[in-house]
């Protein structure tokens, strides 16, 4: 029978924990029997992910999404599988025994993260993650900046928490991909930012391209002390914030080579760049970046929240904003968000949330493989301790390897003084 490991964990986590909490629960009032909650509903959502999109072939690949459809490749993209690989990695972060129960567990989601690995490189020169897996399980596809900073951050989580060295590496690596997608052209309006693929047919720089990269130089310079990682992230969110950030406070999309913007505000491009900010905090001590970053955080809460649009954003956005929320408090203390996170993740529960399969569609007639990852990191990291938020996107104490390294790793990414 496939994936009875997954069952009986699921089962043994039942009784390690007792009843679940009532469906209202909430995390924020900190009590044992919400965390529980938390915990039992990532195991099972988990655990339906695996029943119904995972490929059984032992490639560590997914499907894109339950049912198939017709025209459906057999494996899914690279987006949806770095954050089925999140998912597994924040599940790892759950308390004692549950947490070292998905061990196994990541190590084959990361067997099949590199089956994306193209290693003689894109158009840039640089290796770094097709959009689709390799042969013998695909043709590749083209390089996306953004999906190839969903696995370096995930790269450094998995340093923060275990020292991994190779993880460490990977993401550094990675870094050097994204400075080669910088655009350097002084002719293009807004000349800058990151481009969103090495594809022919788009050339949009997006925040969530040059974000991400942001956070993630933020991350490698807080590790190692190389100041060209700093100098990175300064200039990606100056860039951003020049160009892309709109009066209302939150981030636009992204800008066109003929100038024009897309002014869609999606909630992960709000995230990203408020838990960039918060890691500029603690990187600099410089309290300006703080103050970005709670009002970032407010004015995003106020549009989706208070204002009533979260439920119109994908689930898979939703998470990443939220993550890095429960960043930002665990510099500023205090549950609103965590509070705003535990009641989005019990509605999810409730009313998008299929009892016979476990798996949350949205009342679309599919579920694709970033819902339920998504619904996965929100229940496990609410689970978490809450000091343990930190490792999510920063060097923290108490984190194997997170140590300043002054001197660095023998890798430098080229210095921005030289490139617009």
């Amino acid at each position: 029978m496939r994936f009875t490991r997954v069952a009986g964990t699921v089962v043994a986590l039942a009784c390690a924990l007792g009843a679940a909490a009532p469906a209202g629960a909430q995390v924020g009032d900190a009590s044992a029997a919400s965390r529980h909650t938390q915990v039992q509903r990532a195991v099972a959502s988990y655990g339906a992910m695996r029943e119904y999109m995972a490929a059984d072939d032992g490639s560590g690949l997914y499907r894109e999404r339950y049912p198939s459809g017709p025209d459906d490749r057999t494996y899914s993209f690279e987006w949806p599988h770095s954050q089925a690989h999140v998912a597994t990695l924040d599940l790892t972060g759950l308390p004692g025994a549950a947490g070292r129960s998905f061990e196994d567990d990541l190590a084959d989601v990361a067997r099949g993260q590199e089956h994306f690995w193209n290693a003689d490189g894109g158009t840039t020169g640089l290796p770094g993650y097709d959009s689709y897996p390799r042969a013998p399980y695909g043709g590749g596809g083209d390089m996306f900046y953004d999906d190839n900073e969903w696995v370096a951050l995930a790269k450094v989580q998995q340093y923060l928490a275990t020292g991994d060295e190779a993880a460490l590496d990977r993401a550094e690596e990675i870094f050097e991909l994204v400075v080669s997608g910088w655009d350097t052209d002084p002719s293009h309006p807004a000349p800058g930012g990151v481009f969103w693929t090495q594809a022919t047919w788009s050339t949009d720089r997006n925040t969530v391209s040059t974000m991400p990269g942001a956070q993630l130089a933020t991350r490698l310079f807080m590790i190692t002390g190389e100041r060209d990682y700093l100098d990175w992230a300064q200039r990606m969110v100056g860039w951003t914030d020049e160009h892309l950030l709109a009066p209302n406070g939150l981030y636009w999309d992204n800008i066109k080579l003929d100038g024009s913007i897309d002014r869609t505000q999606w909630s992960y491009n709000q995230g990203v760049p408020l838990g960039t900010y918060t890691l500029l905090y603690e990187a600099t001590g410089d309290k300006k970046y703080l103050a970005k970053a709670k009002a970032i955080a407010a004015a995003s809460y106020r549009y989706y929240v208070t204002e009533g649009r979260l439920d119109g954003q994908p689930m898979f956005f939703n998470s990443i904003w939220f993550k890095n929320l429960l960043l930002l408090e665990s510099v500023t203390g205090g549950t609103r968000y965590r509070n705003a996170m535990a009641d989005y993740a019990d509605h999810q529960w409730r009313t998008e949330r299929e009892a016979a399969t476990g798996l949350f569609n949205a009342g679309d007639e599919h579920t694709e493989l970033l819902e339920q990852a998504a619904m996965v990191q929100i229940y496990a990291t609410l689970a978490w301790p809450r000091g343990q938020a930190s490792i999510l996107y920063r060097a923290g104490s108490g984190s194997a390897g997170a140590v300043s390294r002054p001197g660095g790793r023998g890798r430098r990414p080229r210095a921005p003084s030289g490139s617009r």
